[in-house]
């Protein structure tokens, strides 16, 4: 049996994290795992993950969502370690364990599965102003409805929470100029969301880049270009299933490296976590296999 880590994070989920943690600690310690620690607030993951690896930890297993996921995966591939990460999703969209065949959702499965599993795939991360993200970043819409969602009290639940989000800023949002090399844009154009992919999902329901591969070394490039009014409807609901690809406002690319350039320095999102560019130039690249995962 390796060493392995259980890393909760009790208010992932809107609070579901802490209110699954006792059955999630008495799972574990039916196969003898019974490292189990809790992260205290946003941003206390990378000391989490470091006191984990400097404990010997030789699989580490998040309980969260994709923002959870992210800053642990983040922490981990920082410190080089060989550790290998596992999902256990306890989240709102619980996006990039999709992108395996694990048990994500079944944590007695998990259990098991990190007690005895030995198959591991080599994933990459990206980077977007050398700030590092596991499954997406976004630009745009995706950015205001992230900010939208920061204030998550009330009773949605799960990925109804990014959808309704969504669907109240759908008609309202202005989008943004940008030139994207990656694109071979060669003057600005206005566009309502760019989206970068290591995944296929995002949002819990949307099927982003359909053809992303989580250790081709490149990332996928969604652009949703200037669509106004009741034409974004559809669109919308096109996502959901990934046909969004065939229409003619949408175009994407895949790359390992782009430059994007803005009017003014951008907000933007990465694993659903807001930040503020420095620079009206945008560095995006690749971290090729930096993260071990453990895969059923």
């Amino acid at each position: 049996m390796n060493r392995a880590t259980v890393i909760v994070n009790p208010a992932s989920g809107r609070g579901a994290g802490a209110r699954r943690l006792p059955r999630l600690v008495a799972r574990f310690a039916e196969h003898g795992i019974t490292d189990i620690r809790t992260t205290n607030a946003p941003g206390d993951e990378a000391r989490v993950v470091a006191d984990a690896v400097r404990d010997g930890a030789e699989t580490i297993a998040v309980a969260g969502g994709d923002g959870t996921w992210g800053k642990c995966a983040v922490a981990l591939a920082q410190l080089g370690s060989p550790a290998r990460m596992a999902f256990l999703a306890s989240g709102t969209g619980n996006d990039f364990a999709k992108n395996f065949p694990t048990p994500a959702s079944d944590h007695e499965a998990m259990a098991a599965l990190v007690a005895r599993g030995t198959r591991e795939q080599r994933v990459d991360l990206g980077s977007v102003d050398d700030q590092w993200f596991l499954n997406v970043a976004g630009f745009g819409f995706d950015v205001a409805v992230n900010a939208a969602t920061v204030d998550r009290r009330g009773w949605l639940r799960g990925q109804t929470v990014y959808i309704a989000a969504a669907l109240r800023l759908l008609f309202r949002y202005r989008g943004f100029d940008a030139c994207a090399d990656v694109f071979g844009d060669v003057v600005p154009r206005r566009r309502m969301m760019l989206v970068i992919s290591n995944g296929k999902n995002f949002g819990g329901a949307f099927l982003i880049a359909p053809a992303a591969q989580v250790d081709d070394g490149a990332l996928d490039f969604v652009s949703v270009g200037d669509i106004h009014g009741v034409a974004r409807v559809p669109l919308f609901l096109r996502a959901l299933r990934g046909a969004h690809l065939e229409h003619p406002a949408v175009a994407a690319a895949r790359a390992a490296h782009a430059t994007l350039t803005f009017a003014t320095p951008p907000a933007f999102e990465l694993d659903g976590d807001l930040h503020q560019a420095a620079s009206h130039v945008v560095r995006v690249g690749t971290i090729p296999r930096a993260l071990r995962v453990l895969v059923g």
